[in-house]
């Protein structure tokens, strides 16, 4: 194996040192004077032409040739696109690095200008189809165009990659470019459901999985299923590592362990859908075979769907074998042949999961059988007297007497046969353990396929292409009778099937016939395990009348268990004969067709040379027939003295751990711990009402109906309160699409009943901030639907974005000492390697990010995500989900945003924050950027990020103070500062208000009073037009008292009324009367009393923009001096 991979080897090696040469050359560089280079026109445009066609290793050394002796300086634009052009023609691998050596050439030449519209163009060629686009197109021109876009972009592929490793595409000045190749290749493969990009991630891992991925080309080969992943993976990197040196690597260790971690994660998904399809092509293979079995055909839309199905799963099937093979990963294990509806899950299980299931059927059921369906599946069988006359059976009463001759000679045989056997327990017991190889074990009677391959082919369903038998060309004869017989056989996976088939047997019962049934179910296909519990229903329900089926049947598989023995050293190869044999076995026991002796003679058998395969043969019958043997009162004893001797084998034998997870599956399965019935809650009707109501009804057609339902409770009763505010804060326990549905149902109650809805956000609130400070991994699921939960409240406008963002700098803030989070600082509550809470960021801004694009809001997110940038690189390296969680949601809420490379960058981003702000207020003071460190920025958040239009100071001490009383600190903290009081606090602030409030009743009221009592005669209706002039006469006699010539007259308007009409005049009236007096005066304090209110109201908002101007200075003078008192 290892003189057959050396030449791979040594290729591998040929092309690092070619890679390595080639960035060398592109590291230096190449300048050549433009004046002695060619600036022809007709040569330019000659090589541009010619790089169009082709760049591959026919034209290579004239494009070179033409790269070093033109100038090239105005055409480089069009060089770039006619190179993408040329670099889509390259099929071979010479034709890939002739392209490769072209691009470097000219990126020695113009880095500058070439290079980057290369990376462009190299870009836009590999990006992902638009889903706009291939959702107007058919199924078939989707697949077309998916074949032909791949086509395209597989060599260019191919070229990116070997730029990426010479230095060509970069990160960064000092590292190469497998962050844009992995970038490129994660957008190919998110951005594609239907798996269409798969042979462009096969043909990058064949090519470039050693530099890319440090895999391995010795290991690239497929690992059986059972091989352990980790093991392989280690090995291949071992093998990889001894090739070359770390400092030989053209990618860095971090780039090639994060690569290979997506690809494994990608091939995850593609063995979780193959699983899926493998599961959608058995349930419509059965369907096909249900309308088989009741029209007699398969329509052609039936055959056409299945066929195309089929295609599809081969290719994909395909795709995820050669994804095994390169990534060095076992293949999913595919389940088996799914059964029809109305057919019982029985069958020995090896798979680890299906302990789980039976351990539940042991709570409830202590007998033989696991249920009830199981008891009838192998109790309850037909006999063939009420269904066939008795002369096809051969019952006559002379046959019926030496029937039971037979039978009463037969049962002292096997008596005598267990009393032998528990002789040999005895002995084995006092002597120790005894080899297999002292055992009889004779040869089979015939040879036996070890391949078991010889045997006709049975179709799992229908042929598709073959029509069904017409009447005139139904077989007619009892051969071709049974053949079809036995050709249905496969098919019958249920009872009734089965029984009718035992019924069409009894008929064409003769001793030929009786031999062909026999070898048909000796040479049951390996791949239908699911068969096997049929075949012994339908041996079982003939034996009694045909006993020769079971004993030969019997008698086959114990030399081909004796057989076995003989090969267990060979275990891979026959391991899916050993589990068909001892499944069979297993089967016909439970249907007592197996005679008792025989099976515990094998079971002993096993346990003698209690190693290898015996191990596994063991767990078979221990899941296959062990809780019947132990709890079947003619072999209790003696298997339950067998499975105490295998559990001291056990003990003192070493086995490996997969062993050691056999056995302990099968005992527990065969004889589980006795443990007490899982007892339910007891819910009231109407907490099951309402239950019902948000976990089922509730959905986006329903939430009016869910409503109504919830308003019509009883909202006086306490406890109906108390549950609905249960269920209404544990929005985990929803399906995570519903959670906006709940979120807009406690809009819709809050109009009803507003205490309600501020429970639910305090209840919200308290939960958020409860996960903080327990910090559990198990409730991890719970916090992030809280968090989204919270959103979905304010985008429905039930909280203020004042809580969002107090919510946001918690998240980043809470546990850190004065709020001041530190690179790779250990803190209990939020550890650098611990990147939940960034998850929790996230999940916030991805629901409500979208809200703040404009105004103030946008300028608190924009501070915000300053500081988060800042806490992430605080962290650890991010892992690749947490990383591509962050950059899509920063990237969905601004687009724009500069991202820092570094912790000290993001420092400064920190500070230029809050020094914008102070510059804005104006109260920057000489000197103090100066005093603070690269970190200080962090240390507090801008007062704008704290409060919002009206409410922000309270809010803010009040969650201060708050968090003081939940985590006090040991050491109490004096904090001195220059200045004892900046701005009004929050008592005077509230005191202010209760004063203002206070002077607009009075005023109001004293207004009530003159109406009343002075200004009776404004309460008479006007019409419009009167009202309008008595107006503008009233305000002309307030604002100029010289109208009239003698300065004593004051004009009133009176209303007259003849018949139905009213009429209006103006009285002048002296100016000395009381009358005139009042009027005035009365009018004169109305306008000085609106004059005092628009200054007052003036007055508060200037206050409170000061005081927002102010709150970053104070807060920054407060945190200048601490002093910590010991004691």
């Amino acid at each position: 194996m290892e003189t057959a991979s050396l030449p791979k080897v040594d290729e591998e090696k040929l092309r690092h040192a070619r890679r390595v040469s080639l960035k060398e050359l592109n590291l230096r560089g190449d300048s050549k004077e433009s004046s002695k280079l060619d600036h022809s026109l007709k040569r330019h445009t000659a090589l541009i032409k010619r790089m169009r066609q082709s760049i591959g290793a026919d034209n290579r050394d004239q494009v070179l040739k033409d790269i070093d002796s033109l100038s090239l300086e105005k055409y480089t634009d069009e060089i770039a696109g006619a190179a993408v052009e040329g670099i889509g023609r390259c099929k071979t691998d010479k034709d890939v690095w002739a392209a490769v050596e072209v691009m470097c050439s000219l990126h020695r030449r113009f880095p500058a200008s070439f290079t980057p519209a290369l990376v462009n163009l190299l870009s836009s060629s590999l990006a992902a189809p638009s889903r706009a686009t291939l959702s107007t197109l058919t199924p078939d021109q989707r697949e077309k165009e998916d074949a032909a876009r791949v086509s395209r972009q597989r060599p260019v592929l191919r070229v990116c990659s070997e730029l990426a490793l010479v230095g060509v595409i970069r990160d960064s000045p000092t590292r190469s470019g497998a962050e844009w190749i992995m970038k490129v290749i994660k957008e190919l493969l998110s951005n594609d459901p239907s798996l269409s990009s798969l042979p462009l991630l096969s043909t990058f891992l064949k090519s470039y999985g050693r530099p890319y991925l440090c895999l391995n080309p010795l290991q690239s080969r497929q690992m059986p299923s059972d091989a352990d992943p980790s093991r392989a993976t280690d090995e291949a990197r071992n093998v990889a590592i001894a090739a070359f040196d770390e400092g030989e690597e053209l990618v860095e260790q971090g780039t090639r362990d994060r690569f290979k971690r997506m690809c494994e994660g990608y091939f995850e998904s593609v063995a979780k859908k193959l699983v899926i399809e493998h599961k959608r092509l058995q349930e419509q293979d059965r369907r096909n075979h249900e309308a088989y079995i009741r029209s007699g055909e398969i329509f052609e839309d039936r055959q056409q769907a299945y066929e195309r199905m089929t295609k599809g799963y081969e290719k994909l099937f395909a795709s995820c074998q050669t994804l095994s093979e390169l990534l060095n990963l076992p293949m999913p294990e595919l389940p088996t042949t799914s059964q029809k509806s109305d057919s019982i899950q029985i069958g020995t299980s090896t798979g680890a999961g299906a302990g789980d299931d039976i351990d539940v059927a042991f709570t409830t059921s202590g007998g033989k059988w696991e249920d009830e369906e199981e008891r009838k599946f192998f109790e309850d069988i037909q006999d063939l007297k009420d269904f066939v006359p008795k002369n096809f059976l051969g019952i006559d009463a002379e046959e019926k007497t030496d029937f039971e001759e037979r039978e009463k000679v037969e049962k002292e045989m096997a008596e005598a046969e267990a009393q032998h056997l528990a002789e040999e327990l005895k002995s084995l017991e006092t002597n120790g353990n005894v080899h297999a190889n002292n055992l009889p074990l004779t040869e089979p009677s015939g040879p036996i396929d070890e391949a078991d391959g010889t045997v006709t082919p049975i179709p799992t369903s229908p042929k598709l292409s073959t029509p069904p038998l017409s009447p005139q060309l139904a077989p007619q004869g009892p051969s071709q009778l049974l053949t079809a017989l036995l050709a249905r056989l496969p098919d019958a996976t249920n009872r009734t099937l089965i029984d009718q088939a035992a019924v069409e047997f009894a008929f064409l019962n003769s001793k030929a016939a009786r031999k062909r049934l026999i070898k048909f179910l000796s040479n049951v296909p390996k791949n239908r395990i699911d068969l096997l519990p049929h075949y012994s229903r339908l041996v079982a329900t003939l034996d009694k009348y045909m006993p020769d089926i079971g004993s030969e049947l019997v008698t086959s598989l114990e030399e081909v268990f004796r057989y076995l023995q003989r090969k267990k050293s060979v275990v891979k190869e026959h391991s899916e004969l050993r589990l068909k044999n001892i499944t069979f076995l297993s089967n016909l026991t439970k249907f007592r067709v197996v005679p008792t002796h025989v099976i515990l003679h094998i079971f002993k058998v096993c346990l003698d040379d209690f190693s290898g395969a015996n191990v596994e043969n063991v767990a078979l019958l221990l899941e296959g027939c062990g809780r019947f043997l132990l709890r079947s009162e003619e072999t209790k004893e003696r298997f339950s003295t067998m499975l105490e001797l295998m559990k001291r084998k056990q003990s003192m034998q070493h086995f490996d751990q997969r062993q050691i997870l056999l056995l302990e599956n099968a005992y527990y399965q065969c004889n589980p711990p006795e443990r007490l019935p899982l007892t339910e809650k007891e819910r009231t009707p109407v907490e099951l009402f309402i239950r019902h109501l948000i976990y089922d009804v509730l959905s986006k057609r329903t939430i009016d109906k869910v409503l109504k339902l919830l308003r019509k409770l009883d909202w006086d009763d306490a406890t109906v309160v108390h549950l609905v505010l249960k269920i209404f804060t544990r929005p985990w326990k929803l399906k995570y699409s519903n959670i906006s549905l709940l979120a807009m149902l406690t809009y819709d109650l809050q109009r009803y009943h507003p205490a309600f809805a501020v429970a639910v956000v305090d209840q919200v609130v308290e939960d958020i901030r409860r996960g903080l400070e327990v910090n559990l991994y198990n409730v991890n699921q719970q916090r992030v639907a809280t968090l989204k939960y919270l959103g979905e409240l304010y985008i429905y406008r039930v909280v203020n974005s004042s809580l969002i963002f107090d919510t946001l700098w918690l998240l980043v803030t809470f546990g850190h000492p004065d709020g001041h989070p530190l690179p790779r600082q250990p803190l209990p509550l939020d550890m650098p390697d611990d990147f939940f809470r960034i998850r929790l960021v996230c999940v916030l801004l991805d629901t409500v990010g979208m809200c703040f694009d404009r105004g103030r809001q946008m300028r608190k997110l924009d501070n915000f995500l300053v500081f988060f940038q800042y806490y992430a690189l605080c962290k650890e390296e991010l892992p690749m989900d947490v990383d591509f969680m962050l950059s899509d949601s920063l990237e969905a809420v601004r687009p724009n945003l500069a991202i820092p490379k570094s912790i000290e960058e993001a420092a400064k981003a920190v500070d230029d924050v809050f020094n914008a702000v102070m510059q804005d207020t104006g109260l920057t003071q000489e000197g103090e950027s100066g005093e603070e460190s690269d970190d200080g920025g962090a240390s507090e958040r801008p007062r704008e990020e704290e409060e919002d239009d009206g409410d922000g100071d309270g809010s803010t001490a009040g969650e201060e103070s708050a968090t003081d009383e939940r985590a006090p600190s040991p050491e109490p903290v004096v904090v001195l500062s220059a200045q004892e009081h900046i701005g009004p606090s929050q008592e005077a602030d509230e005191e202010f208000a209760k004063e203002l409030a206070k002077i607009i009743t009075e005023s109001s009221a004293e207004s009530r009073k003159i109406d009343k009592k002075t200004a009776w005669w404004d309460n008479a209706i006007l019409a419009p037009s009167t009202r309008k002039k008595r107006v503008e006469g009233t305000e002309q006699n307030i604002d100029d008292d010289a109208d009239h010539a003698n300065g004593s007259v004051m004009n009133f308007t009176v209303i007259t009324r003849r018949g139905n009409k009213q009429q209006a005049r103006n009285l002048p009236v002296p100016a000395e009367t009381a009358l005139a007096i009042h009027t005035r005066s009365a009018q004169l304090q109305d306008k000085v009393e609106q004059q005092h209110l628009k200054q007052l109201v003036l007055n508060y908002e200037q206050r409170e923009e000061a005081e927002e101007l102010k709150a970053p200075e104070a807060r920054s003078r407060a945190g200048q001096l601490k002093i910590r008192l010991a004691g």
